[in-house]
């Protein structure tokens, strides 16, 4: 009997402090589209990105330009010259495909300028939240933007325009 007893105590006490905590949620692209900085710094990532798609497209013009011009000269070249032409502009193709992913890929430049502009906002947004979810006792925050699994959300906890206030934005 003690040890029903003890059970169920426990199992009070964890849903009475679980009843404790504290949950809330954020938007953070709405956040991120309502600070200057971030509409700045992604702008300045849109120019670049079109910029170096516009040399990327200018590369695939040439590349199939030079396999226009072999494909009408087909019929008069010799084996050699077939070969020679079909590989350059195999290498051509590769070059152009090493460009874009020199550009956008994993590692590219569009990828680290991004880094560099947006995760100093991101941390800063981060801070925001933290300094909150101390302030309100909040045991978790959810990120909507992050999970777009939530099917309903009570705006009454969301805190989106209350960390937009602590990074000084008025709305």
């Amino acid at each position: 009997m003690k040890k029903v007893v003890i059970l169920l105590t426990i199992i009070a006490i964890g849903a009475v402090s679980a009843q404790a905590q504290k949950f809330a949620y954020v938007d953070s692209e709405y956040i991120l589209e309502k600070m200057p900085e971030y509409v700045t710094a992604q702008k300045q990532i849109d120019q670049i990105s079109t910029q170096y798609q516009s040399t990327i497209e200018a590369e695939v013009k040439k590349v199939d330009q030079l396999f226009q011009t072999y494909q009408s000269q087909k019929g008069r070249l010799t084996d050699i010259q077939r070969q020679q032409r079909e590989e350059e502009i195999i290498n051509k193709e590769q070059a152009v495909k090493d460009l874009q992913k020199s550009y956008f890929g994993q590692d590219g430049t569009v990828t680290k300028r991004t880094e560099t502009l947006i995760k100093p906002i991101k941390d800063k947004v981060q801070r925001a939240i933290d300094a909150l979810a101390k302030e309100g006792g909040y045991a978790v925050i959810f990120d909507v933007a992050a999970a777009p699994g939530f099917i309903y959300t009570n705006p009454t906890y969301d805190l989106s325009n209350r960390v937009l206030e602590k990074l000084g934005i008025r709305i």
